[in-house]
């Protein structure tokens, strides 16, 4: 049984619930425990370029509240993932700023000294788990379905920081995917913003740029788009919803989250997955799974 405290962040509980639930299903499937820590706050993702210290006062805790189980972390959201690696990376150096973020963690009766490492949940099924282990779990395959997936951006930038994959030639998330049978299509603009951080400040410049993916994936025979992070779903379904209201018949990508996709051929029931919660229709993807 491998044990991990499990950080889901302030987005996949009020905006992608079916994530979560997707998730937890899996790890259980998988042998994988869990543990939550209700002292977890924010990540600090939201003040990293307002104020520095409070960001890392906010990241930091976290680590520190995970250190003290004696646990590494195991993260869910690309944002969080990112914000804590970053924020880690600022703590391994020595300076005034470090200081008065120690001393704040122990007027709080914590400290901190960078033992618990920061997993991406992806990074634990690829390496911990195994990609001939996670099929052993398999009882259903994807046969002749393609999908695009979906890295985004903080997971992989900058690479000597988040320390996940190859941030130019990224191959982990694509073999999870091939995993399950289905095929990631190699696609242009695969590696590029969906959009998401300009929703609500630029939206036409938002929606472009995930329009381009949306048909790009399309172009390269995509039929579902796989992700990772919580913004890009969001930022997938919201925009071809969009896209749909305003040009009917604009035929649409679904968007699912790879806990769900996984799951399927794990063959756990599609309500324990959270299917329809989806705002975009993911129900046909079960068409495609054949026994093992």
């Amino acid at each position: 049984m491998m044990r991990y405290s499990l950080f889901i962040g302030c987005q996949i509980p009020s905006r992608v619930p079916q994530y979560e639930t997707a998730a937890r299903a899996v790890f259980k499937n998988l042998e994988i425990e869990p543990v939550d820590i209700r002292q977890f706050n924010c990540c600090g993702y939201p003040m990293r370029n307002v104020d520095k210290k409070a960001f890392l006062l906010s990241s930091v805790k976290n680590l520190a509240l995970s250190e003290e189980a004696g646990l590494d972390m195991m993260v869910l959201c690309n944002c969080c993932f990112g914000a804590l690696k970053n924020a880690e990376h600022i703590m391994s150096e020595k300076g005034r700023l470090q200081e008065e973020v120690l001393e704040k963690l122990r007027e709080m009766g914590l400290s901190y000294q960078g033992k618990a490492r920061i997993r991406h949940y992806l990074s634990v099924l690829f390496h911990e788990v195994g990609v001939k282990a996670l099929k052993k779990h398999l009882s259903k395959s994807y046969k002749d379905l393609n999908i695009a997936v979906q890295y985004g951006c903080h997971v992989l930038r900058p690479g000597n920081v988040t320390e996940f994959d190859d941030p130019v030639n990224p191959s982990i998330f694509d073999s999870l995917v091939s995993a399950t049978g289905a095929t990631s299509v190699d696609w242009t603009n695969k590696l590029e913003c969906c959009g998401a951080p300009l929703m609500g400040i630029n939206d036409e410049l938002s929606m472009d740029l995930a329009g381009k993916k949306i048909k790009e994936a399309q172009k390269a025979g995509a039929q579902y788009f796989c992700t990772s992070c919580p913004y890009c779903q969001i930022q997938f379904e919201t925009v071809q919803n969009i896209l749909a209201s305003e040009n009917h018949g604009t035929e649409h990508l679904p968007a699912i989250v790879f806990p769900q996709l996984l799951g399927l051929s794990m063959d756990i029931e599609p309500e324990k997955l959270g299917l329809e919660t989806n705002k975009t229709d993911i129900t046909k993807i079960e068409s495609y799974l054949s026994k093992e």
